[in-house]
């Protein structure tokens, strides 16, 4: 009888992946004679590289190799001769689409995703006509894979790591080993789109009042890009104790380590929050234009540490990428920095 090997596909940004994780996991781990290929983007090799010994990765240049439909066709043909008898499609849109087609043409065991377009236009509407949590993305990627003939009961994945973490040796000298004293506090301040960022001038308030309140604490800053090139080397040379984690970390393999060692992190709704989700660390999030309710929380992180203020016109957007309709970003700018201090300093007081 041919072994199942079933096909997972998901092209899309860091954050969407990596909730894939725990849901990849606990298949591996209740079907363990089960083989399981993971699509996407090279980013993601980190991942699910050593996730399980029946999960493997296959990366998808879509831009080079695999451009248009021409790349996609001959992405087709690769995926066939790898004699998958299940295709999970994560992702749903147009290129995830077209592979779908083909392998139900080929008369393969295919399902996809639903991802609840219409609840969330009534989620994010001027009317608001819908309130309630949509399905989480967890929950709707665990439906995919029921309706493959794969019911996963009680997802079973803590974190990508032992429970002591990983391995601090593999990072620099600089990270250093962690003293039992000292606490470390991860933030990542920036997101994709300004609706999803909190005031940068508040945020130094909260780093600044954070030293002051653990004067033994070290605090790493992370994310890679314009906004942080310009902001974190002003931020170290004014706070000392602060790391700029993109100066000395060369991967995000690197980052998942250290990250597995935080006693929390503060981010946005950004792909940092998952990233720590899956090192097991809590994380306190701040939701501007985004809200928990669409379903984009981390894996298994505590309501009560995401932090947004009510306001008529909140949510807004499911991604964060309209511009501000009042032209205030209240939803932000409302945060006072005591509010995210206060469930911060609820984590690190049994944290140690």
């Amino acid at each position: 009888m041919k072994r199942k090997h079933i096909l997972v596909i998901r092209f899309s940004a860091l954050g969407d992946v990596a909730m894939m994780v725990p849901v990849v996991y606990s298949l591996a781990m209740q079907y363990p004679d089960v083989r399981i290929t993971v699509l996407s983007r090279s980013f993601a090799r980190s991942f699910f590289e050593d996730l399980s010994p029946n999960v493997n990765f296959m990366e998808a240049d879509l831009k080079g190799e695999y451009h248009g439909v021409k790349g996609l066709n001959s992405l087709y043909r690769r995926l066939v001769a790898k004699q998958f008898t299940h295709v999970a499609d994560l992702h749903n849109v147009l290129r995830s689409e077209y592979l779908r087609f083909r392998f139900n043409m080929g008369r393969f065991r295919v399902e996809h995703i639903n991802k609840h377009r219409k609840l969330r236009r009534r989620l994010v509407s001027k009317a608001k006509s819908w309130q309630e949590p949509l399905p989480t993305s967890f929950e709707s990627y665990l439906d995919v894979f029921r309706r493959l003939g794969f019911p996963i009961d009680n997802p079973s994945f803590v974190s990508i790591f032992p429970p002591d973490g990983g391995n601090l040796n593999m990072l620099p000298a600089a990270i250093g080993p962690k003293r039992s004293w000292e606490h470390w506090i991860g933030v990542a301040p920036f997101a994709a789109h300004p609706g999803k960022v909190y005031p940068i001038e508040k945020m130094e308030q909260v780093l600044a009042r954070l030293l002051e309140a653990y004067p033994k604490a070290r605090i790493f800053l992370f994310g890679r890009g314009r906004d942080e090139d310009q902001l974190f080397p002003r931020w170290v040379a004014q706070m000392p104790r602060c790391v700029n984690v993109g100066h000395y970390l060369e991967n995000m393999h690197q980052e998942l380590i250290l990250m597995s060692h935080l006693d929390v992190m503060l981010s946005m709704d950004s792909a940092n929050m998952h990233m720590a989700s899956l090192t097991g660390t809590p994380v306190v999030s701040v939701w501007g234009a985004t809200d928990p309710r669409a379903g984009f929380m981390g894996w298994r992180q505590q309501a009560q540490n995401a932090i947004g203020i009510d306001l008529p016109c909140r949510p807004c957007s499911i991604y964060g990428q309209k511009p501000c309709k009042r032209g205030d970003y209240a939803c932000l700018n409302g945060i006072s920095p005591d509010m995210i201090l206060e469930r911060i300093n609820q984590i690190l007081l049994t944290s140690k």
